[in-house]
């Protein structure tokens, strides 16, 4: 089983329109819903490749339980969710359908009091106990102490779990002392934690720091990967139109799912690259077009070097 911990998660809604102009009246063409928060779209993307998926994290409230029934609907994803008294947030994507932007808005995450912040590290570790790889993503909620995340990847590591983390700012650099197994930064946040605004350069540097690994999101460019085992770069063939919203997560999906099936590090890296960009064009976040995943997946170009610490 994989586990997924989203402590602040969302209920994702998407509106597409024809063009959007700021100042302006707006005619929504499609609104769709779905479960959202990094977590629970990397949870959902593991379902669909096939893989036994548990998530975990907070919901409350009317959102909350919208976002419950909507991440149970099709079976693939078992909730270990733990309720709050406040309110889940909202995610609002509006697409433009003339030029495929997206503009996001993201409301704030509701206060987690320590009390619930104790019933989840009590759920949380009961859930290590039968996980063969955990992932720890996106932004803390209001209430939970910055250093959540290096807490829990030291939980994971004490019950001998691979752990994954994908966050930013304060909550990463606390946790990469903790030494995850993988951090999946992206360019920025990779420069704000180690201050080199070179790749190479940052990814080694944030080894050093504590992550055993580290595969850092280029957009467009792909993924480089720094490894114990080597370096490799891998480029998808083109880019694709589309709502890039998720691409990121859609990459950590195929990072866990390489590292539970024991695959090579250029056949992760090939996975986790098309499945990023076979989400472009899928309507919204969590989800993959899976004929585009499968086009893609040859044609992944991944260069590099094995055994280079």
């Amino acid at each position: 089983m994989i586990l997924t911990v989203t402590l602040n998660t969302a209920l994702d809604i998407t509106y597409r329109v024809p063009a959007l102009r700021p100042h302006a009246s707006h005619r929504v063409s499609e609104v769709l819903e779905r479960p959202g928060g990094k977590g629970l779209n990397v949870a959902r993307v593991l379902a669909a490749l096939g893989h036994e998926v548990t998530a975990t994290g907070f919901t409350g409230g009317t959102t909350g339980r919208v976002v419950r029934e909507l991440l149970t609907a099709d079976g693939g994803v078992v909730d270990a969710l733990v309720p709050l008294a406040g309110t889940t947030r909202r995610t609002i994507a509006v697409v433009d359908d003339l030029t495929g932007d997206t503009t996001q808005l993201n409301e704030p995450g509701p206060v987690v009091t320590p009390a619930e912040w104790s019933a989840f590290q009590q759920t949380y570790d009961r859930l290590l106990a039968s996980a063969d790889a955990v992932a720890l993503c996106g932004s803390l909620p209001p209430g939970v102490p910055v250093g959540a995340y290096a807490g829990l990847v030291r939980a994971a590591r004490a019950a001998g779990v691979p752990v994954l983390l994908d966050t930013s700012g304060e909550p990463l650099r606390r946790a990469v002392a903790a030494r995850p197994d993988l951090i999946k930064p992206n360019a920025d946040e990779l420069a704000e934690l180690t201050g080199s605004h070179e790749p190479l350069r940052a990814t080694r540097d944030a080894r050093r720091r504590g992550a055993r690994t580290v595969v850092a999101s280029l957009g467009a460019d792909g993924l480089l990967a720094h490894t114990p085992q080597g370096r490799w770069r891998a480029v998808p063939p083109a880019p694709l139109r589309g709502n890039p919203t998720g691409a990121g997560d859609a990459a950590v999906a195929g990072l866990l799912s390489g590292l539970v099936e024991g695959l090579p590090w250029p056949d992760r890296l090939a996975r986790a690259v098309a499945l990023s960009a076979a989400s472009v064009p899928a309507p919204v976040a969590g989800e993959f077009d899976r004929g585009t995943y499968e086009e893609l997946l040859g044609r992944v170009a991944v260069t590099g070097e094995a055994d280079a610490a």
